[in-house]
């Protein structure tokens, strides 16, 4: 087998001592059936990214995380990538100036959209009352087919193979799925549902909740109305880039990496917790996006014994090898000015120069050497996974640089 076991955690790829750490104690907590980290494993709050637990009757509103649905959505167009170079400048730049990237966008038009009319948005009716009913609807309403910033992108890229054409997206449930998780962090706690909480701790304990009590029963209703706007948001933003370039799509794959999934694992039934993981049952397909300066790829799960024991799950990117302030420098938030940064905007324009990439927005936080390369992580879990398409970037488009991100996944 290519996994490795470290205190009774399933381990994938070269192993990073923090984030084993952090599945160790997720693996100590609870109703646990099996902890696994994917080969893309850093660390994250409390449950590491790239860390998969499965729970017997539990979910963990700290594990699923604050980007609710958080995921990637992939299109191949009609479109010949040769056909689009020549202009490859101009529709970067019509990308960047009508999406709304950014923490706290809104759109600059509001998307209407049957998700509205979903009968889960009465749990908030019971957590927030109606005024944080009313709030939270509102806010999802400005925010839909918006992208964020972090590591949240709008992608152009090529097919080398058959030059096709292809989008791709990587965002989530934006400030409706951070309030929902914050919300029922608080609810867990003893606190109000829009109460102040005090700060995370990196390695604290997992947050989990028993699906049989009405908190949990909420909280799981809540995720998957978070996860089903997530959905429809990165729908949005792939029909308007289509929109944009003219083009048609012709196949599509669409997934999330930051959920909870009621799954039969071992024989029992289980509540699998993916934060940075993708679910890859035989036959199912998956989006997984390299850095700005890499491939990202079309894959499909393996009906294999190490698919089986890895829990149906695998990488949802290449990894995290440098932390966002090490690799930008420490932010002063008065004069919105980095110092310190290991990577030089200079370097990092070079770098995505010589792959062929169009930029718009980023900083060096995201540039590609703050990453894994994909293919070492597609890698370490070849029994478990097919490739499909190799994609190769052209036109990349994220939030501006020095951009704060509160979303911690």
């Amino acid at each position: 087998m290519a996994f490795q076991m470290i205190e009774g955690v399933r381990i994938w790829g070269d192993p990073d001592a923090g984030a084993v750490s952090q599945a160790i104690t997720c693996s100590q907590h609870g109703n646990v059936v099996q902890t696994l980290l994917m080969a893309d494993h850093h660390k994250g709050y409390s449950q590491p990214i790239g860390g998969v637990v499965a729970y017997s009757g539990q979910i963990s509103p700290s594990g699923v995380g604050y980007d609710i649905g958080c995921g990637n959505k992939a299109v191949r167009t009609n479109l010949l990538a040769s056909d689009v170079m020549p202009h490859i400048g101009s529709i970067m730049d019509r990308i960047a100036s009508t999406i709304a990237f950014g923490v706290g966008r809104g759109n600059r038009y509001m998307v209407d959209h049957e998700l509205f009319d979903d009968p889960d948005w009465n749990v908030y009716m019971q957590v927030a009352g109606q005024k944080g009913h009313n709030d939270l609807k509102q806010l999802a309403r400005q925010q839909l087919g918006t992208v964020g910033s972090g590591n949240h992108y709008v992608d152009l890229f090529v097919e080398p193979a058959t030059d096709r054409l292809w989008i791709g997206n990587h965002f989530g449930s934006r400030g409706f799925g951070h309030k929902t998780a914050s919300g029922f962090l608080n609810l867990a706690a003893g606190r109000e549902f829009f109460a102040k909480a005090p700060g995370e701790h990196m390695d604290q304990p997992p947050v989990l909740l028993n699906l049989d009590d009405e908190v949990g029963e909420l909280y799981y209703r809540a995720m998957k109305l978070a996860g089903r706007y997530a959905y429809a948001g990165r729908d949005v933003v792939i029909d308007e880039v289509l929109r944009l370039i003219g083009a048609e799509a012709d196949f599509a794959v669409h997934n999330h990496h930051n959920f909870a999934w009621k799954e039969k694992h071992a024989g029992q039934d289980t509540i699998v917790v993916r934060k940075g993981a993708t679910p890859s049952a035989p036959g199912q397909l998956g989006f997984i996006g390299g850095s700005m300066g890499d491939i990202s790829v079309i894959v499909r799960g393996k009906d294999s014994v190490e698919n089986v024991e890895s829990f149906y799950s695998t990488v949802h990117g290449a990894g995290r090898v440098m932390s966002r302030t090490q690799a930008a420098g420490k932010m002063n938030w008065k004069t919105r000015t980095r110092s310190g940064g290991a990577i030089t905007r200079e370097q990092m324009r070079q770098a995505i120069t010589d792959y062929g990439v169009e930029l718009r927005g980023a900083d060096t936080d995201e540039s590609p050497f703050v990453y894994r390369k994909l293919q070492t992580v597609l890698d370490a879990h070849r029994e478990t996974l097919d490739v499909l398409h190799v994609l190769r970037p052209i036109g990349v488009c994220m939030a501006g640089a020095d951009e704060f991100d509160p979303y911690k996944d």
